[in-house]
């Protein structure tokens, strides 16, 4: 993908413009959104190995929420998730929930430094307790980037931080999600790069409401190895992200993962959570979103 700049959640593709307008059929063609007005509940009982279908607003910047509720609901996902709390009635109406909600760190500035902790300690409580109040399972949060700051030193500060709403996510029955992102491509220098990174600070907090978002792409990027590593940690992982690689586009025969194999894996291991596809479309967007579906459904 270098050296063409990367492109952040927040950032609308201009590439998706037209596709999104080829898009239009298949909105008009989607149902009007119900009139339902609980959050569905996305912590019900389920079978092990049932997987969920989520996917990312940010990827469809083009196609206005409320249209791409329904979309979804009519292509069999059950969320649409990385969004604000003013955005979830609009998905709610369409049925569905929010798998992922945001939280209030960001990428580059998170718990890895304790002078964030007094402004994301506080807001992230408060986030989780609104996560709560809706019915909604996971609220993200990120490390933050190095900035020359050792990994060790990382650890013990996220540690420090995430211990602090621990018994607030556990009240509220809300896990909160780490990221793995790659710090080669798209989040140079981000700090939680690795899995097993990830997952020691999973074992230092000692929680079963802090986890960590598993970014099929990102940790393609970073390491490699998908299937082993999802094998290997998956009691850390709750929630999963999809993107081909290299690119971030579909998640087809043009990128080199092979999808229905790692969704196979992750079913093995009995996840019964979310996989939300994070990818950016090249061709029609929900074509190519009804087609990852299928491909994860397995």
């Amino acid at each position: 993908m270098m050296p063409v700049p990367s492109i952040t959640r927040r950032e609308a593709l201009a590439t998706l413009a037209g596709a999104a307008f080829a898009a239009g059929p298949l909105l008009h063609a989607a149902a009007a959104p119900n009139s339902q007005t609980a959050m569905p509940s996305a912590t019900a009982s389920l079978p092990p190995g049932r997987l969920r279908h989520s996917v990312c607003r940010w990827c469809y910047p083009e196609i206005p929420l409320a249209a791409l509720a329904t979309a979804a609901r009519d292509l069999g996902l059950e969320s649409i998730e990385l969004l604000d709390p003013d955005e979830w009635p609009v998905v709610r109406q369409a049925g569905l929930t929010c798998a992922m909600a945001n939280g209030t760190t960001n990428i580059g500035n998170g718990f890895n430094r304790l002078e964030n902790h007094g402004k994301y300690v506080p807001s992230m409580i408060e986030r989780i307790k609104a996560c709560a109040d809706a019915g909604l399972p996971n609220v993200i949060c990120f490390s933050g980037n190095r900035a020359g700051l050792p990994d060790e030193q990382g650890l013990e500060n996220c540690t420090t931080g995430l211990k602090q709403i621990a018994g607030a996510a556990e009240k509220a029955g809300v896990t909160v999600c780490m990221e793995l992102l790659n710090s080669r491509v798209d989040h140079r220098d981000y700090q939680c790069d690795h899995t097993v990174w990830g997952a020691e600070l999973v074992r230092r907090v000692g929680s079963e409401r802090f986890k960590l978002l598993y970014d099929i792409y990102h940790m393609q990027i970073m390491e490699g190895d998908v299937i082993r590593t999802i094998q290997d940690h998956h009691a850390c992982i709750a929630h999963f992200h999809t993107g081909g690689v290299p690119g971030r586009h579909e998640i087809d025969e043009t990128q080199e993962l092979n999808y229905p194999a790692i969704m196979r894996a992750i079913k093995a291991t009995g996840f019964n959570g979310f996989v939300a596809q994070e990818f950016l479309p090249t061709r029609d967007p929900l074509t190519s979103l009804r087609e990852a579906v299928r491909l994860c459904s397995v």
